[in-house]
């Protein structure tokens, strides 16, 4: 999940946040869903030798963390990970945070890699907060967590030539966590739907970038069927299934006429609802309306 805004470069750093943020675990090889096995492993240049640089994914002057700014708000997001890892009966991927005193706008960020880590911005962090609560950057860390399960199960099971299916489903287990009762368990989706205005202006419509994550409609819909898919204990293979299932039917304008045969009593449920998503994902149920949605 990325979000950028353009901010002016503060020249140096303060060095006692780099000496006290200086950290082994990120000097590890980081590989993100878009780069391939056979992508050449650069020798570590000048920066990546000094303690503290993140990787090339973050400014030069970013600082690696294992705190936000206070301790109710660390302790928030490592009882969201304990939680969000729980649900799909696994232990806790390392969460890190990412500071630049120089360019705070350079963590507007969060990354999950496939070593087994999410590194999450502070300025991302605090811009969800302040906008929609704590719910919304509970949202956006099941998200990047179920990129983790796509790197631990071989997910997603539908590829194309852009991340969209990788970022859809990610969203898709972000809606499912934010239901579940041993997840954040809210029952009430205008709760989510408030909250994931924040994160799903991050879709574009670069149909044809590698990067594309989808449109914010593609991207509202996703989360409204994790939602619904929440009323059900699912794995995260699944899941996985019943996710493109349905979201593939509705995308494509062809809803599947054969019966899920894997899971006939969630196709008896989510057939009342396959309409809704279509009308989400073209538009027709509106930004607003989606706030509305029992």
């Amino acid at each position: 999940m990325k979000k950028t805004f353009n901010f002016c470069l503060l020249a140096g750093l303060i060095a006692a946040s780099a000496l006290t943020s200086c950290s082994d675990d990120k000097m590890e090889e980081t590989v993100l869903p878009e780069q391939t096995s056979s992508a050449k492993i650069d020798q570590p240049g000048d920066l990546e030798k000094i303690c503290y640089y993140v990787d090339n994914y973050w400014s030069s002057t970013a600082v690696l963390k294992t705190s936000l700014q206070n301790s109710t708000d660390t302790n928030f997001m490592n009882g969201q990970m304990t939680k969000i890892a729980s649900l799909w009966g696994r232990s806790n991927p390392t969460l890190r945070f990412v500071d630049d005193p120089s360019n705070f706008g350079s963590t507007y960020n969060a990354i999950s890699y496939s070593t087994g880590k999410i590194y999450y911005g502070y300025a991302i962090y605090y811009d969800a907060k302040s906008k929609g609560g704590d719910i919304v950057n509970a949202m956006i860390l099941a998200h990047e967590y179920g990129h983790q399960l796509q790197y631990i199960f071989g997910l997603p099971s539908v590829s194309e030539s852009t991340a969209r299916p990788n970022e859809l489903e990610a969203d898709g287990f972000a809606g499912y966590y934010l239901r579940r009762p041993n997840g954040y368990n809210k029952t009430n989706f205008t709760e989510i739907a408030a909250a994931y205005e924040f994160a799903q202006s991050i879709g574009d419509y670069q149909t044809t970038s590698p990067g594309h994550h989808g449109t914010p409609a593609q991207r509202r819909s996703a989360v409204r069927l994790g939602f619904l898919l929440g009323q059900y204990d699912l794995s995260a293979s699944n899941f996985d299934y019943n996710f493109f299932y349905y979201y593939q039917g509705v995308l494509n304008g062809t809803y599947k006429m054969a019966k899920n045969k894997v899971n006939p009593e969630i196709d008896a449920y989510m057939s009342q609802y396959i309409d809704e998503l279509r009308k989400i994902q073209t538009g027709e149920i509106s930004a607003e309306e989606f706030k509305n949605l029992k």
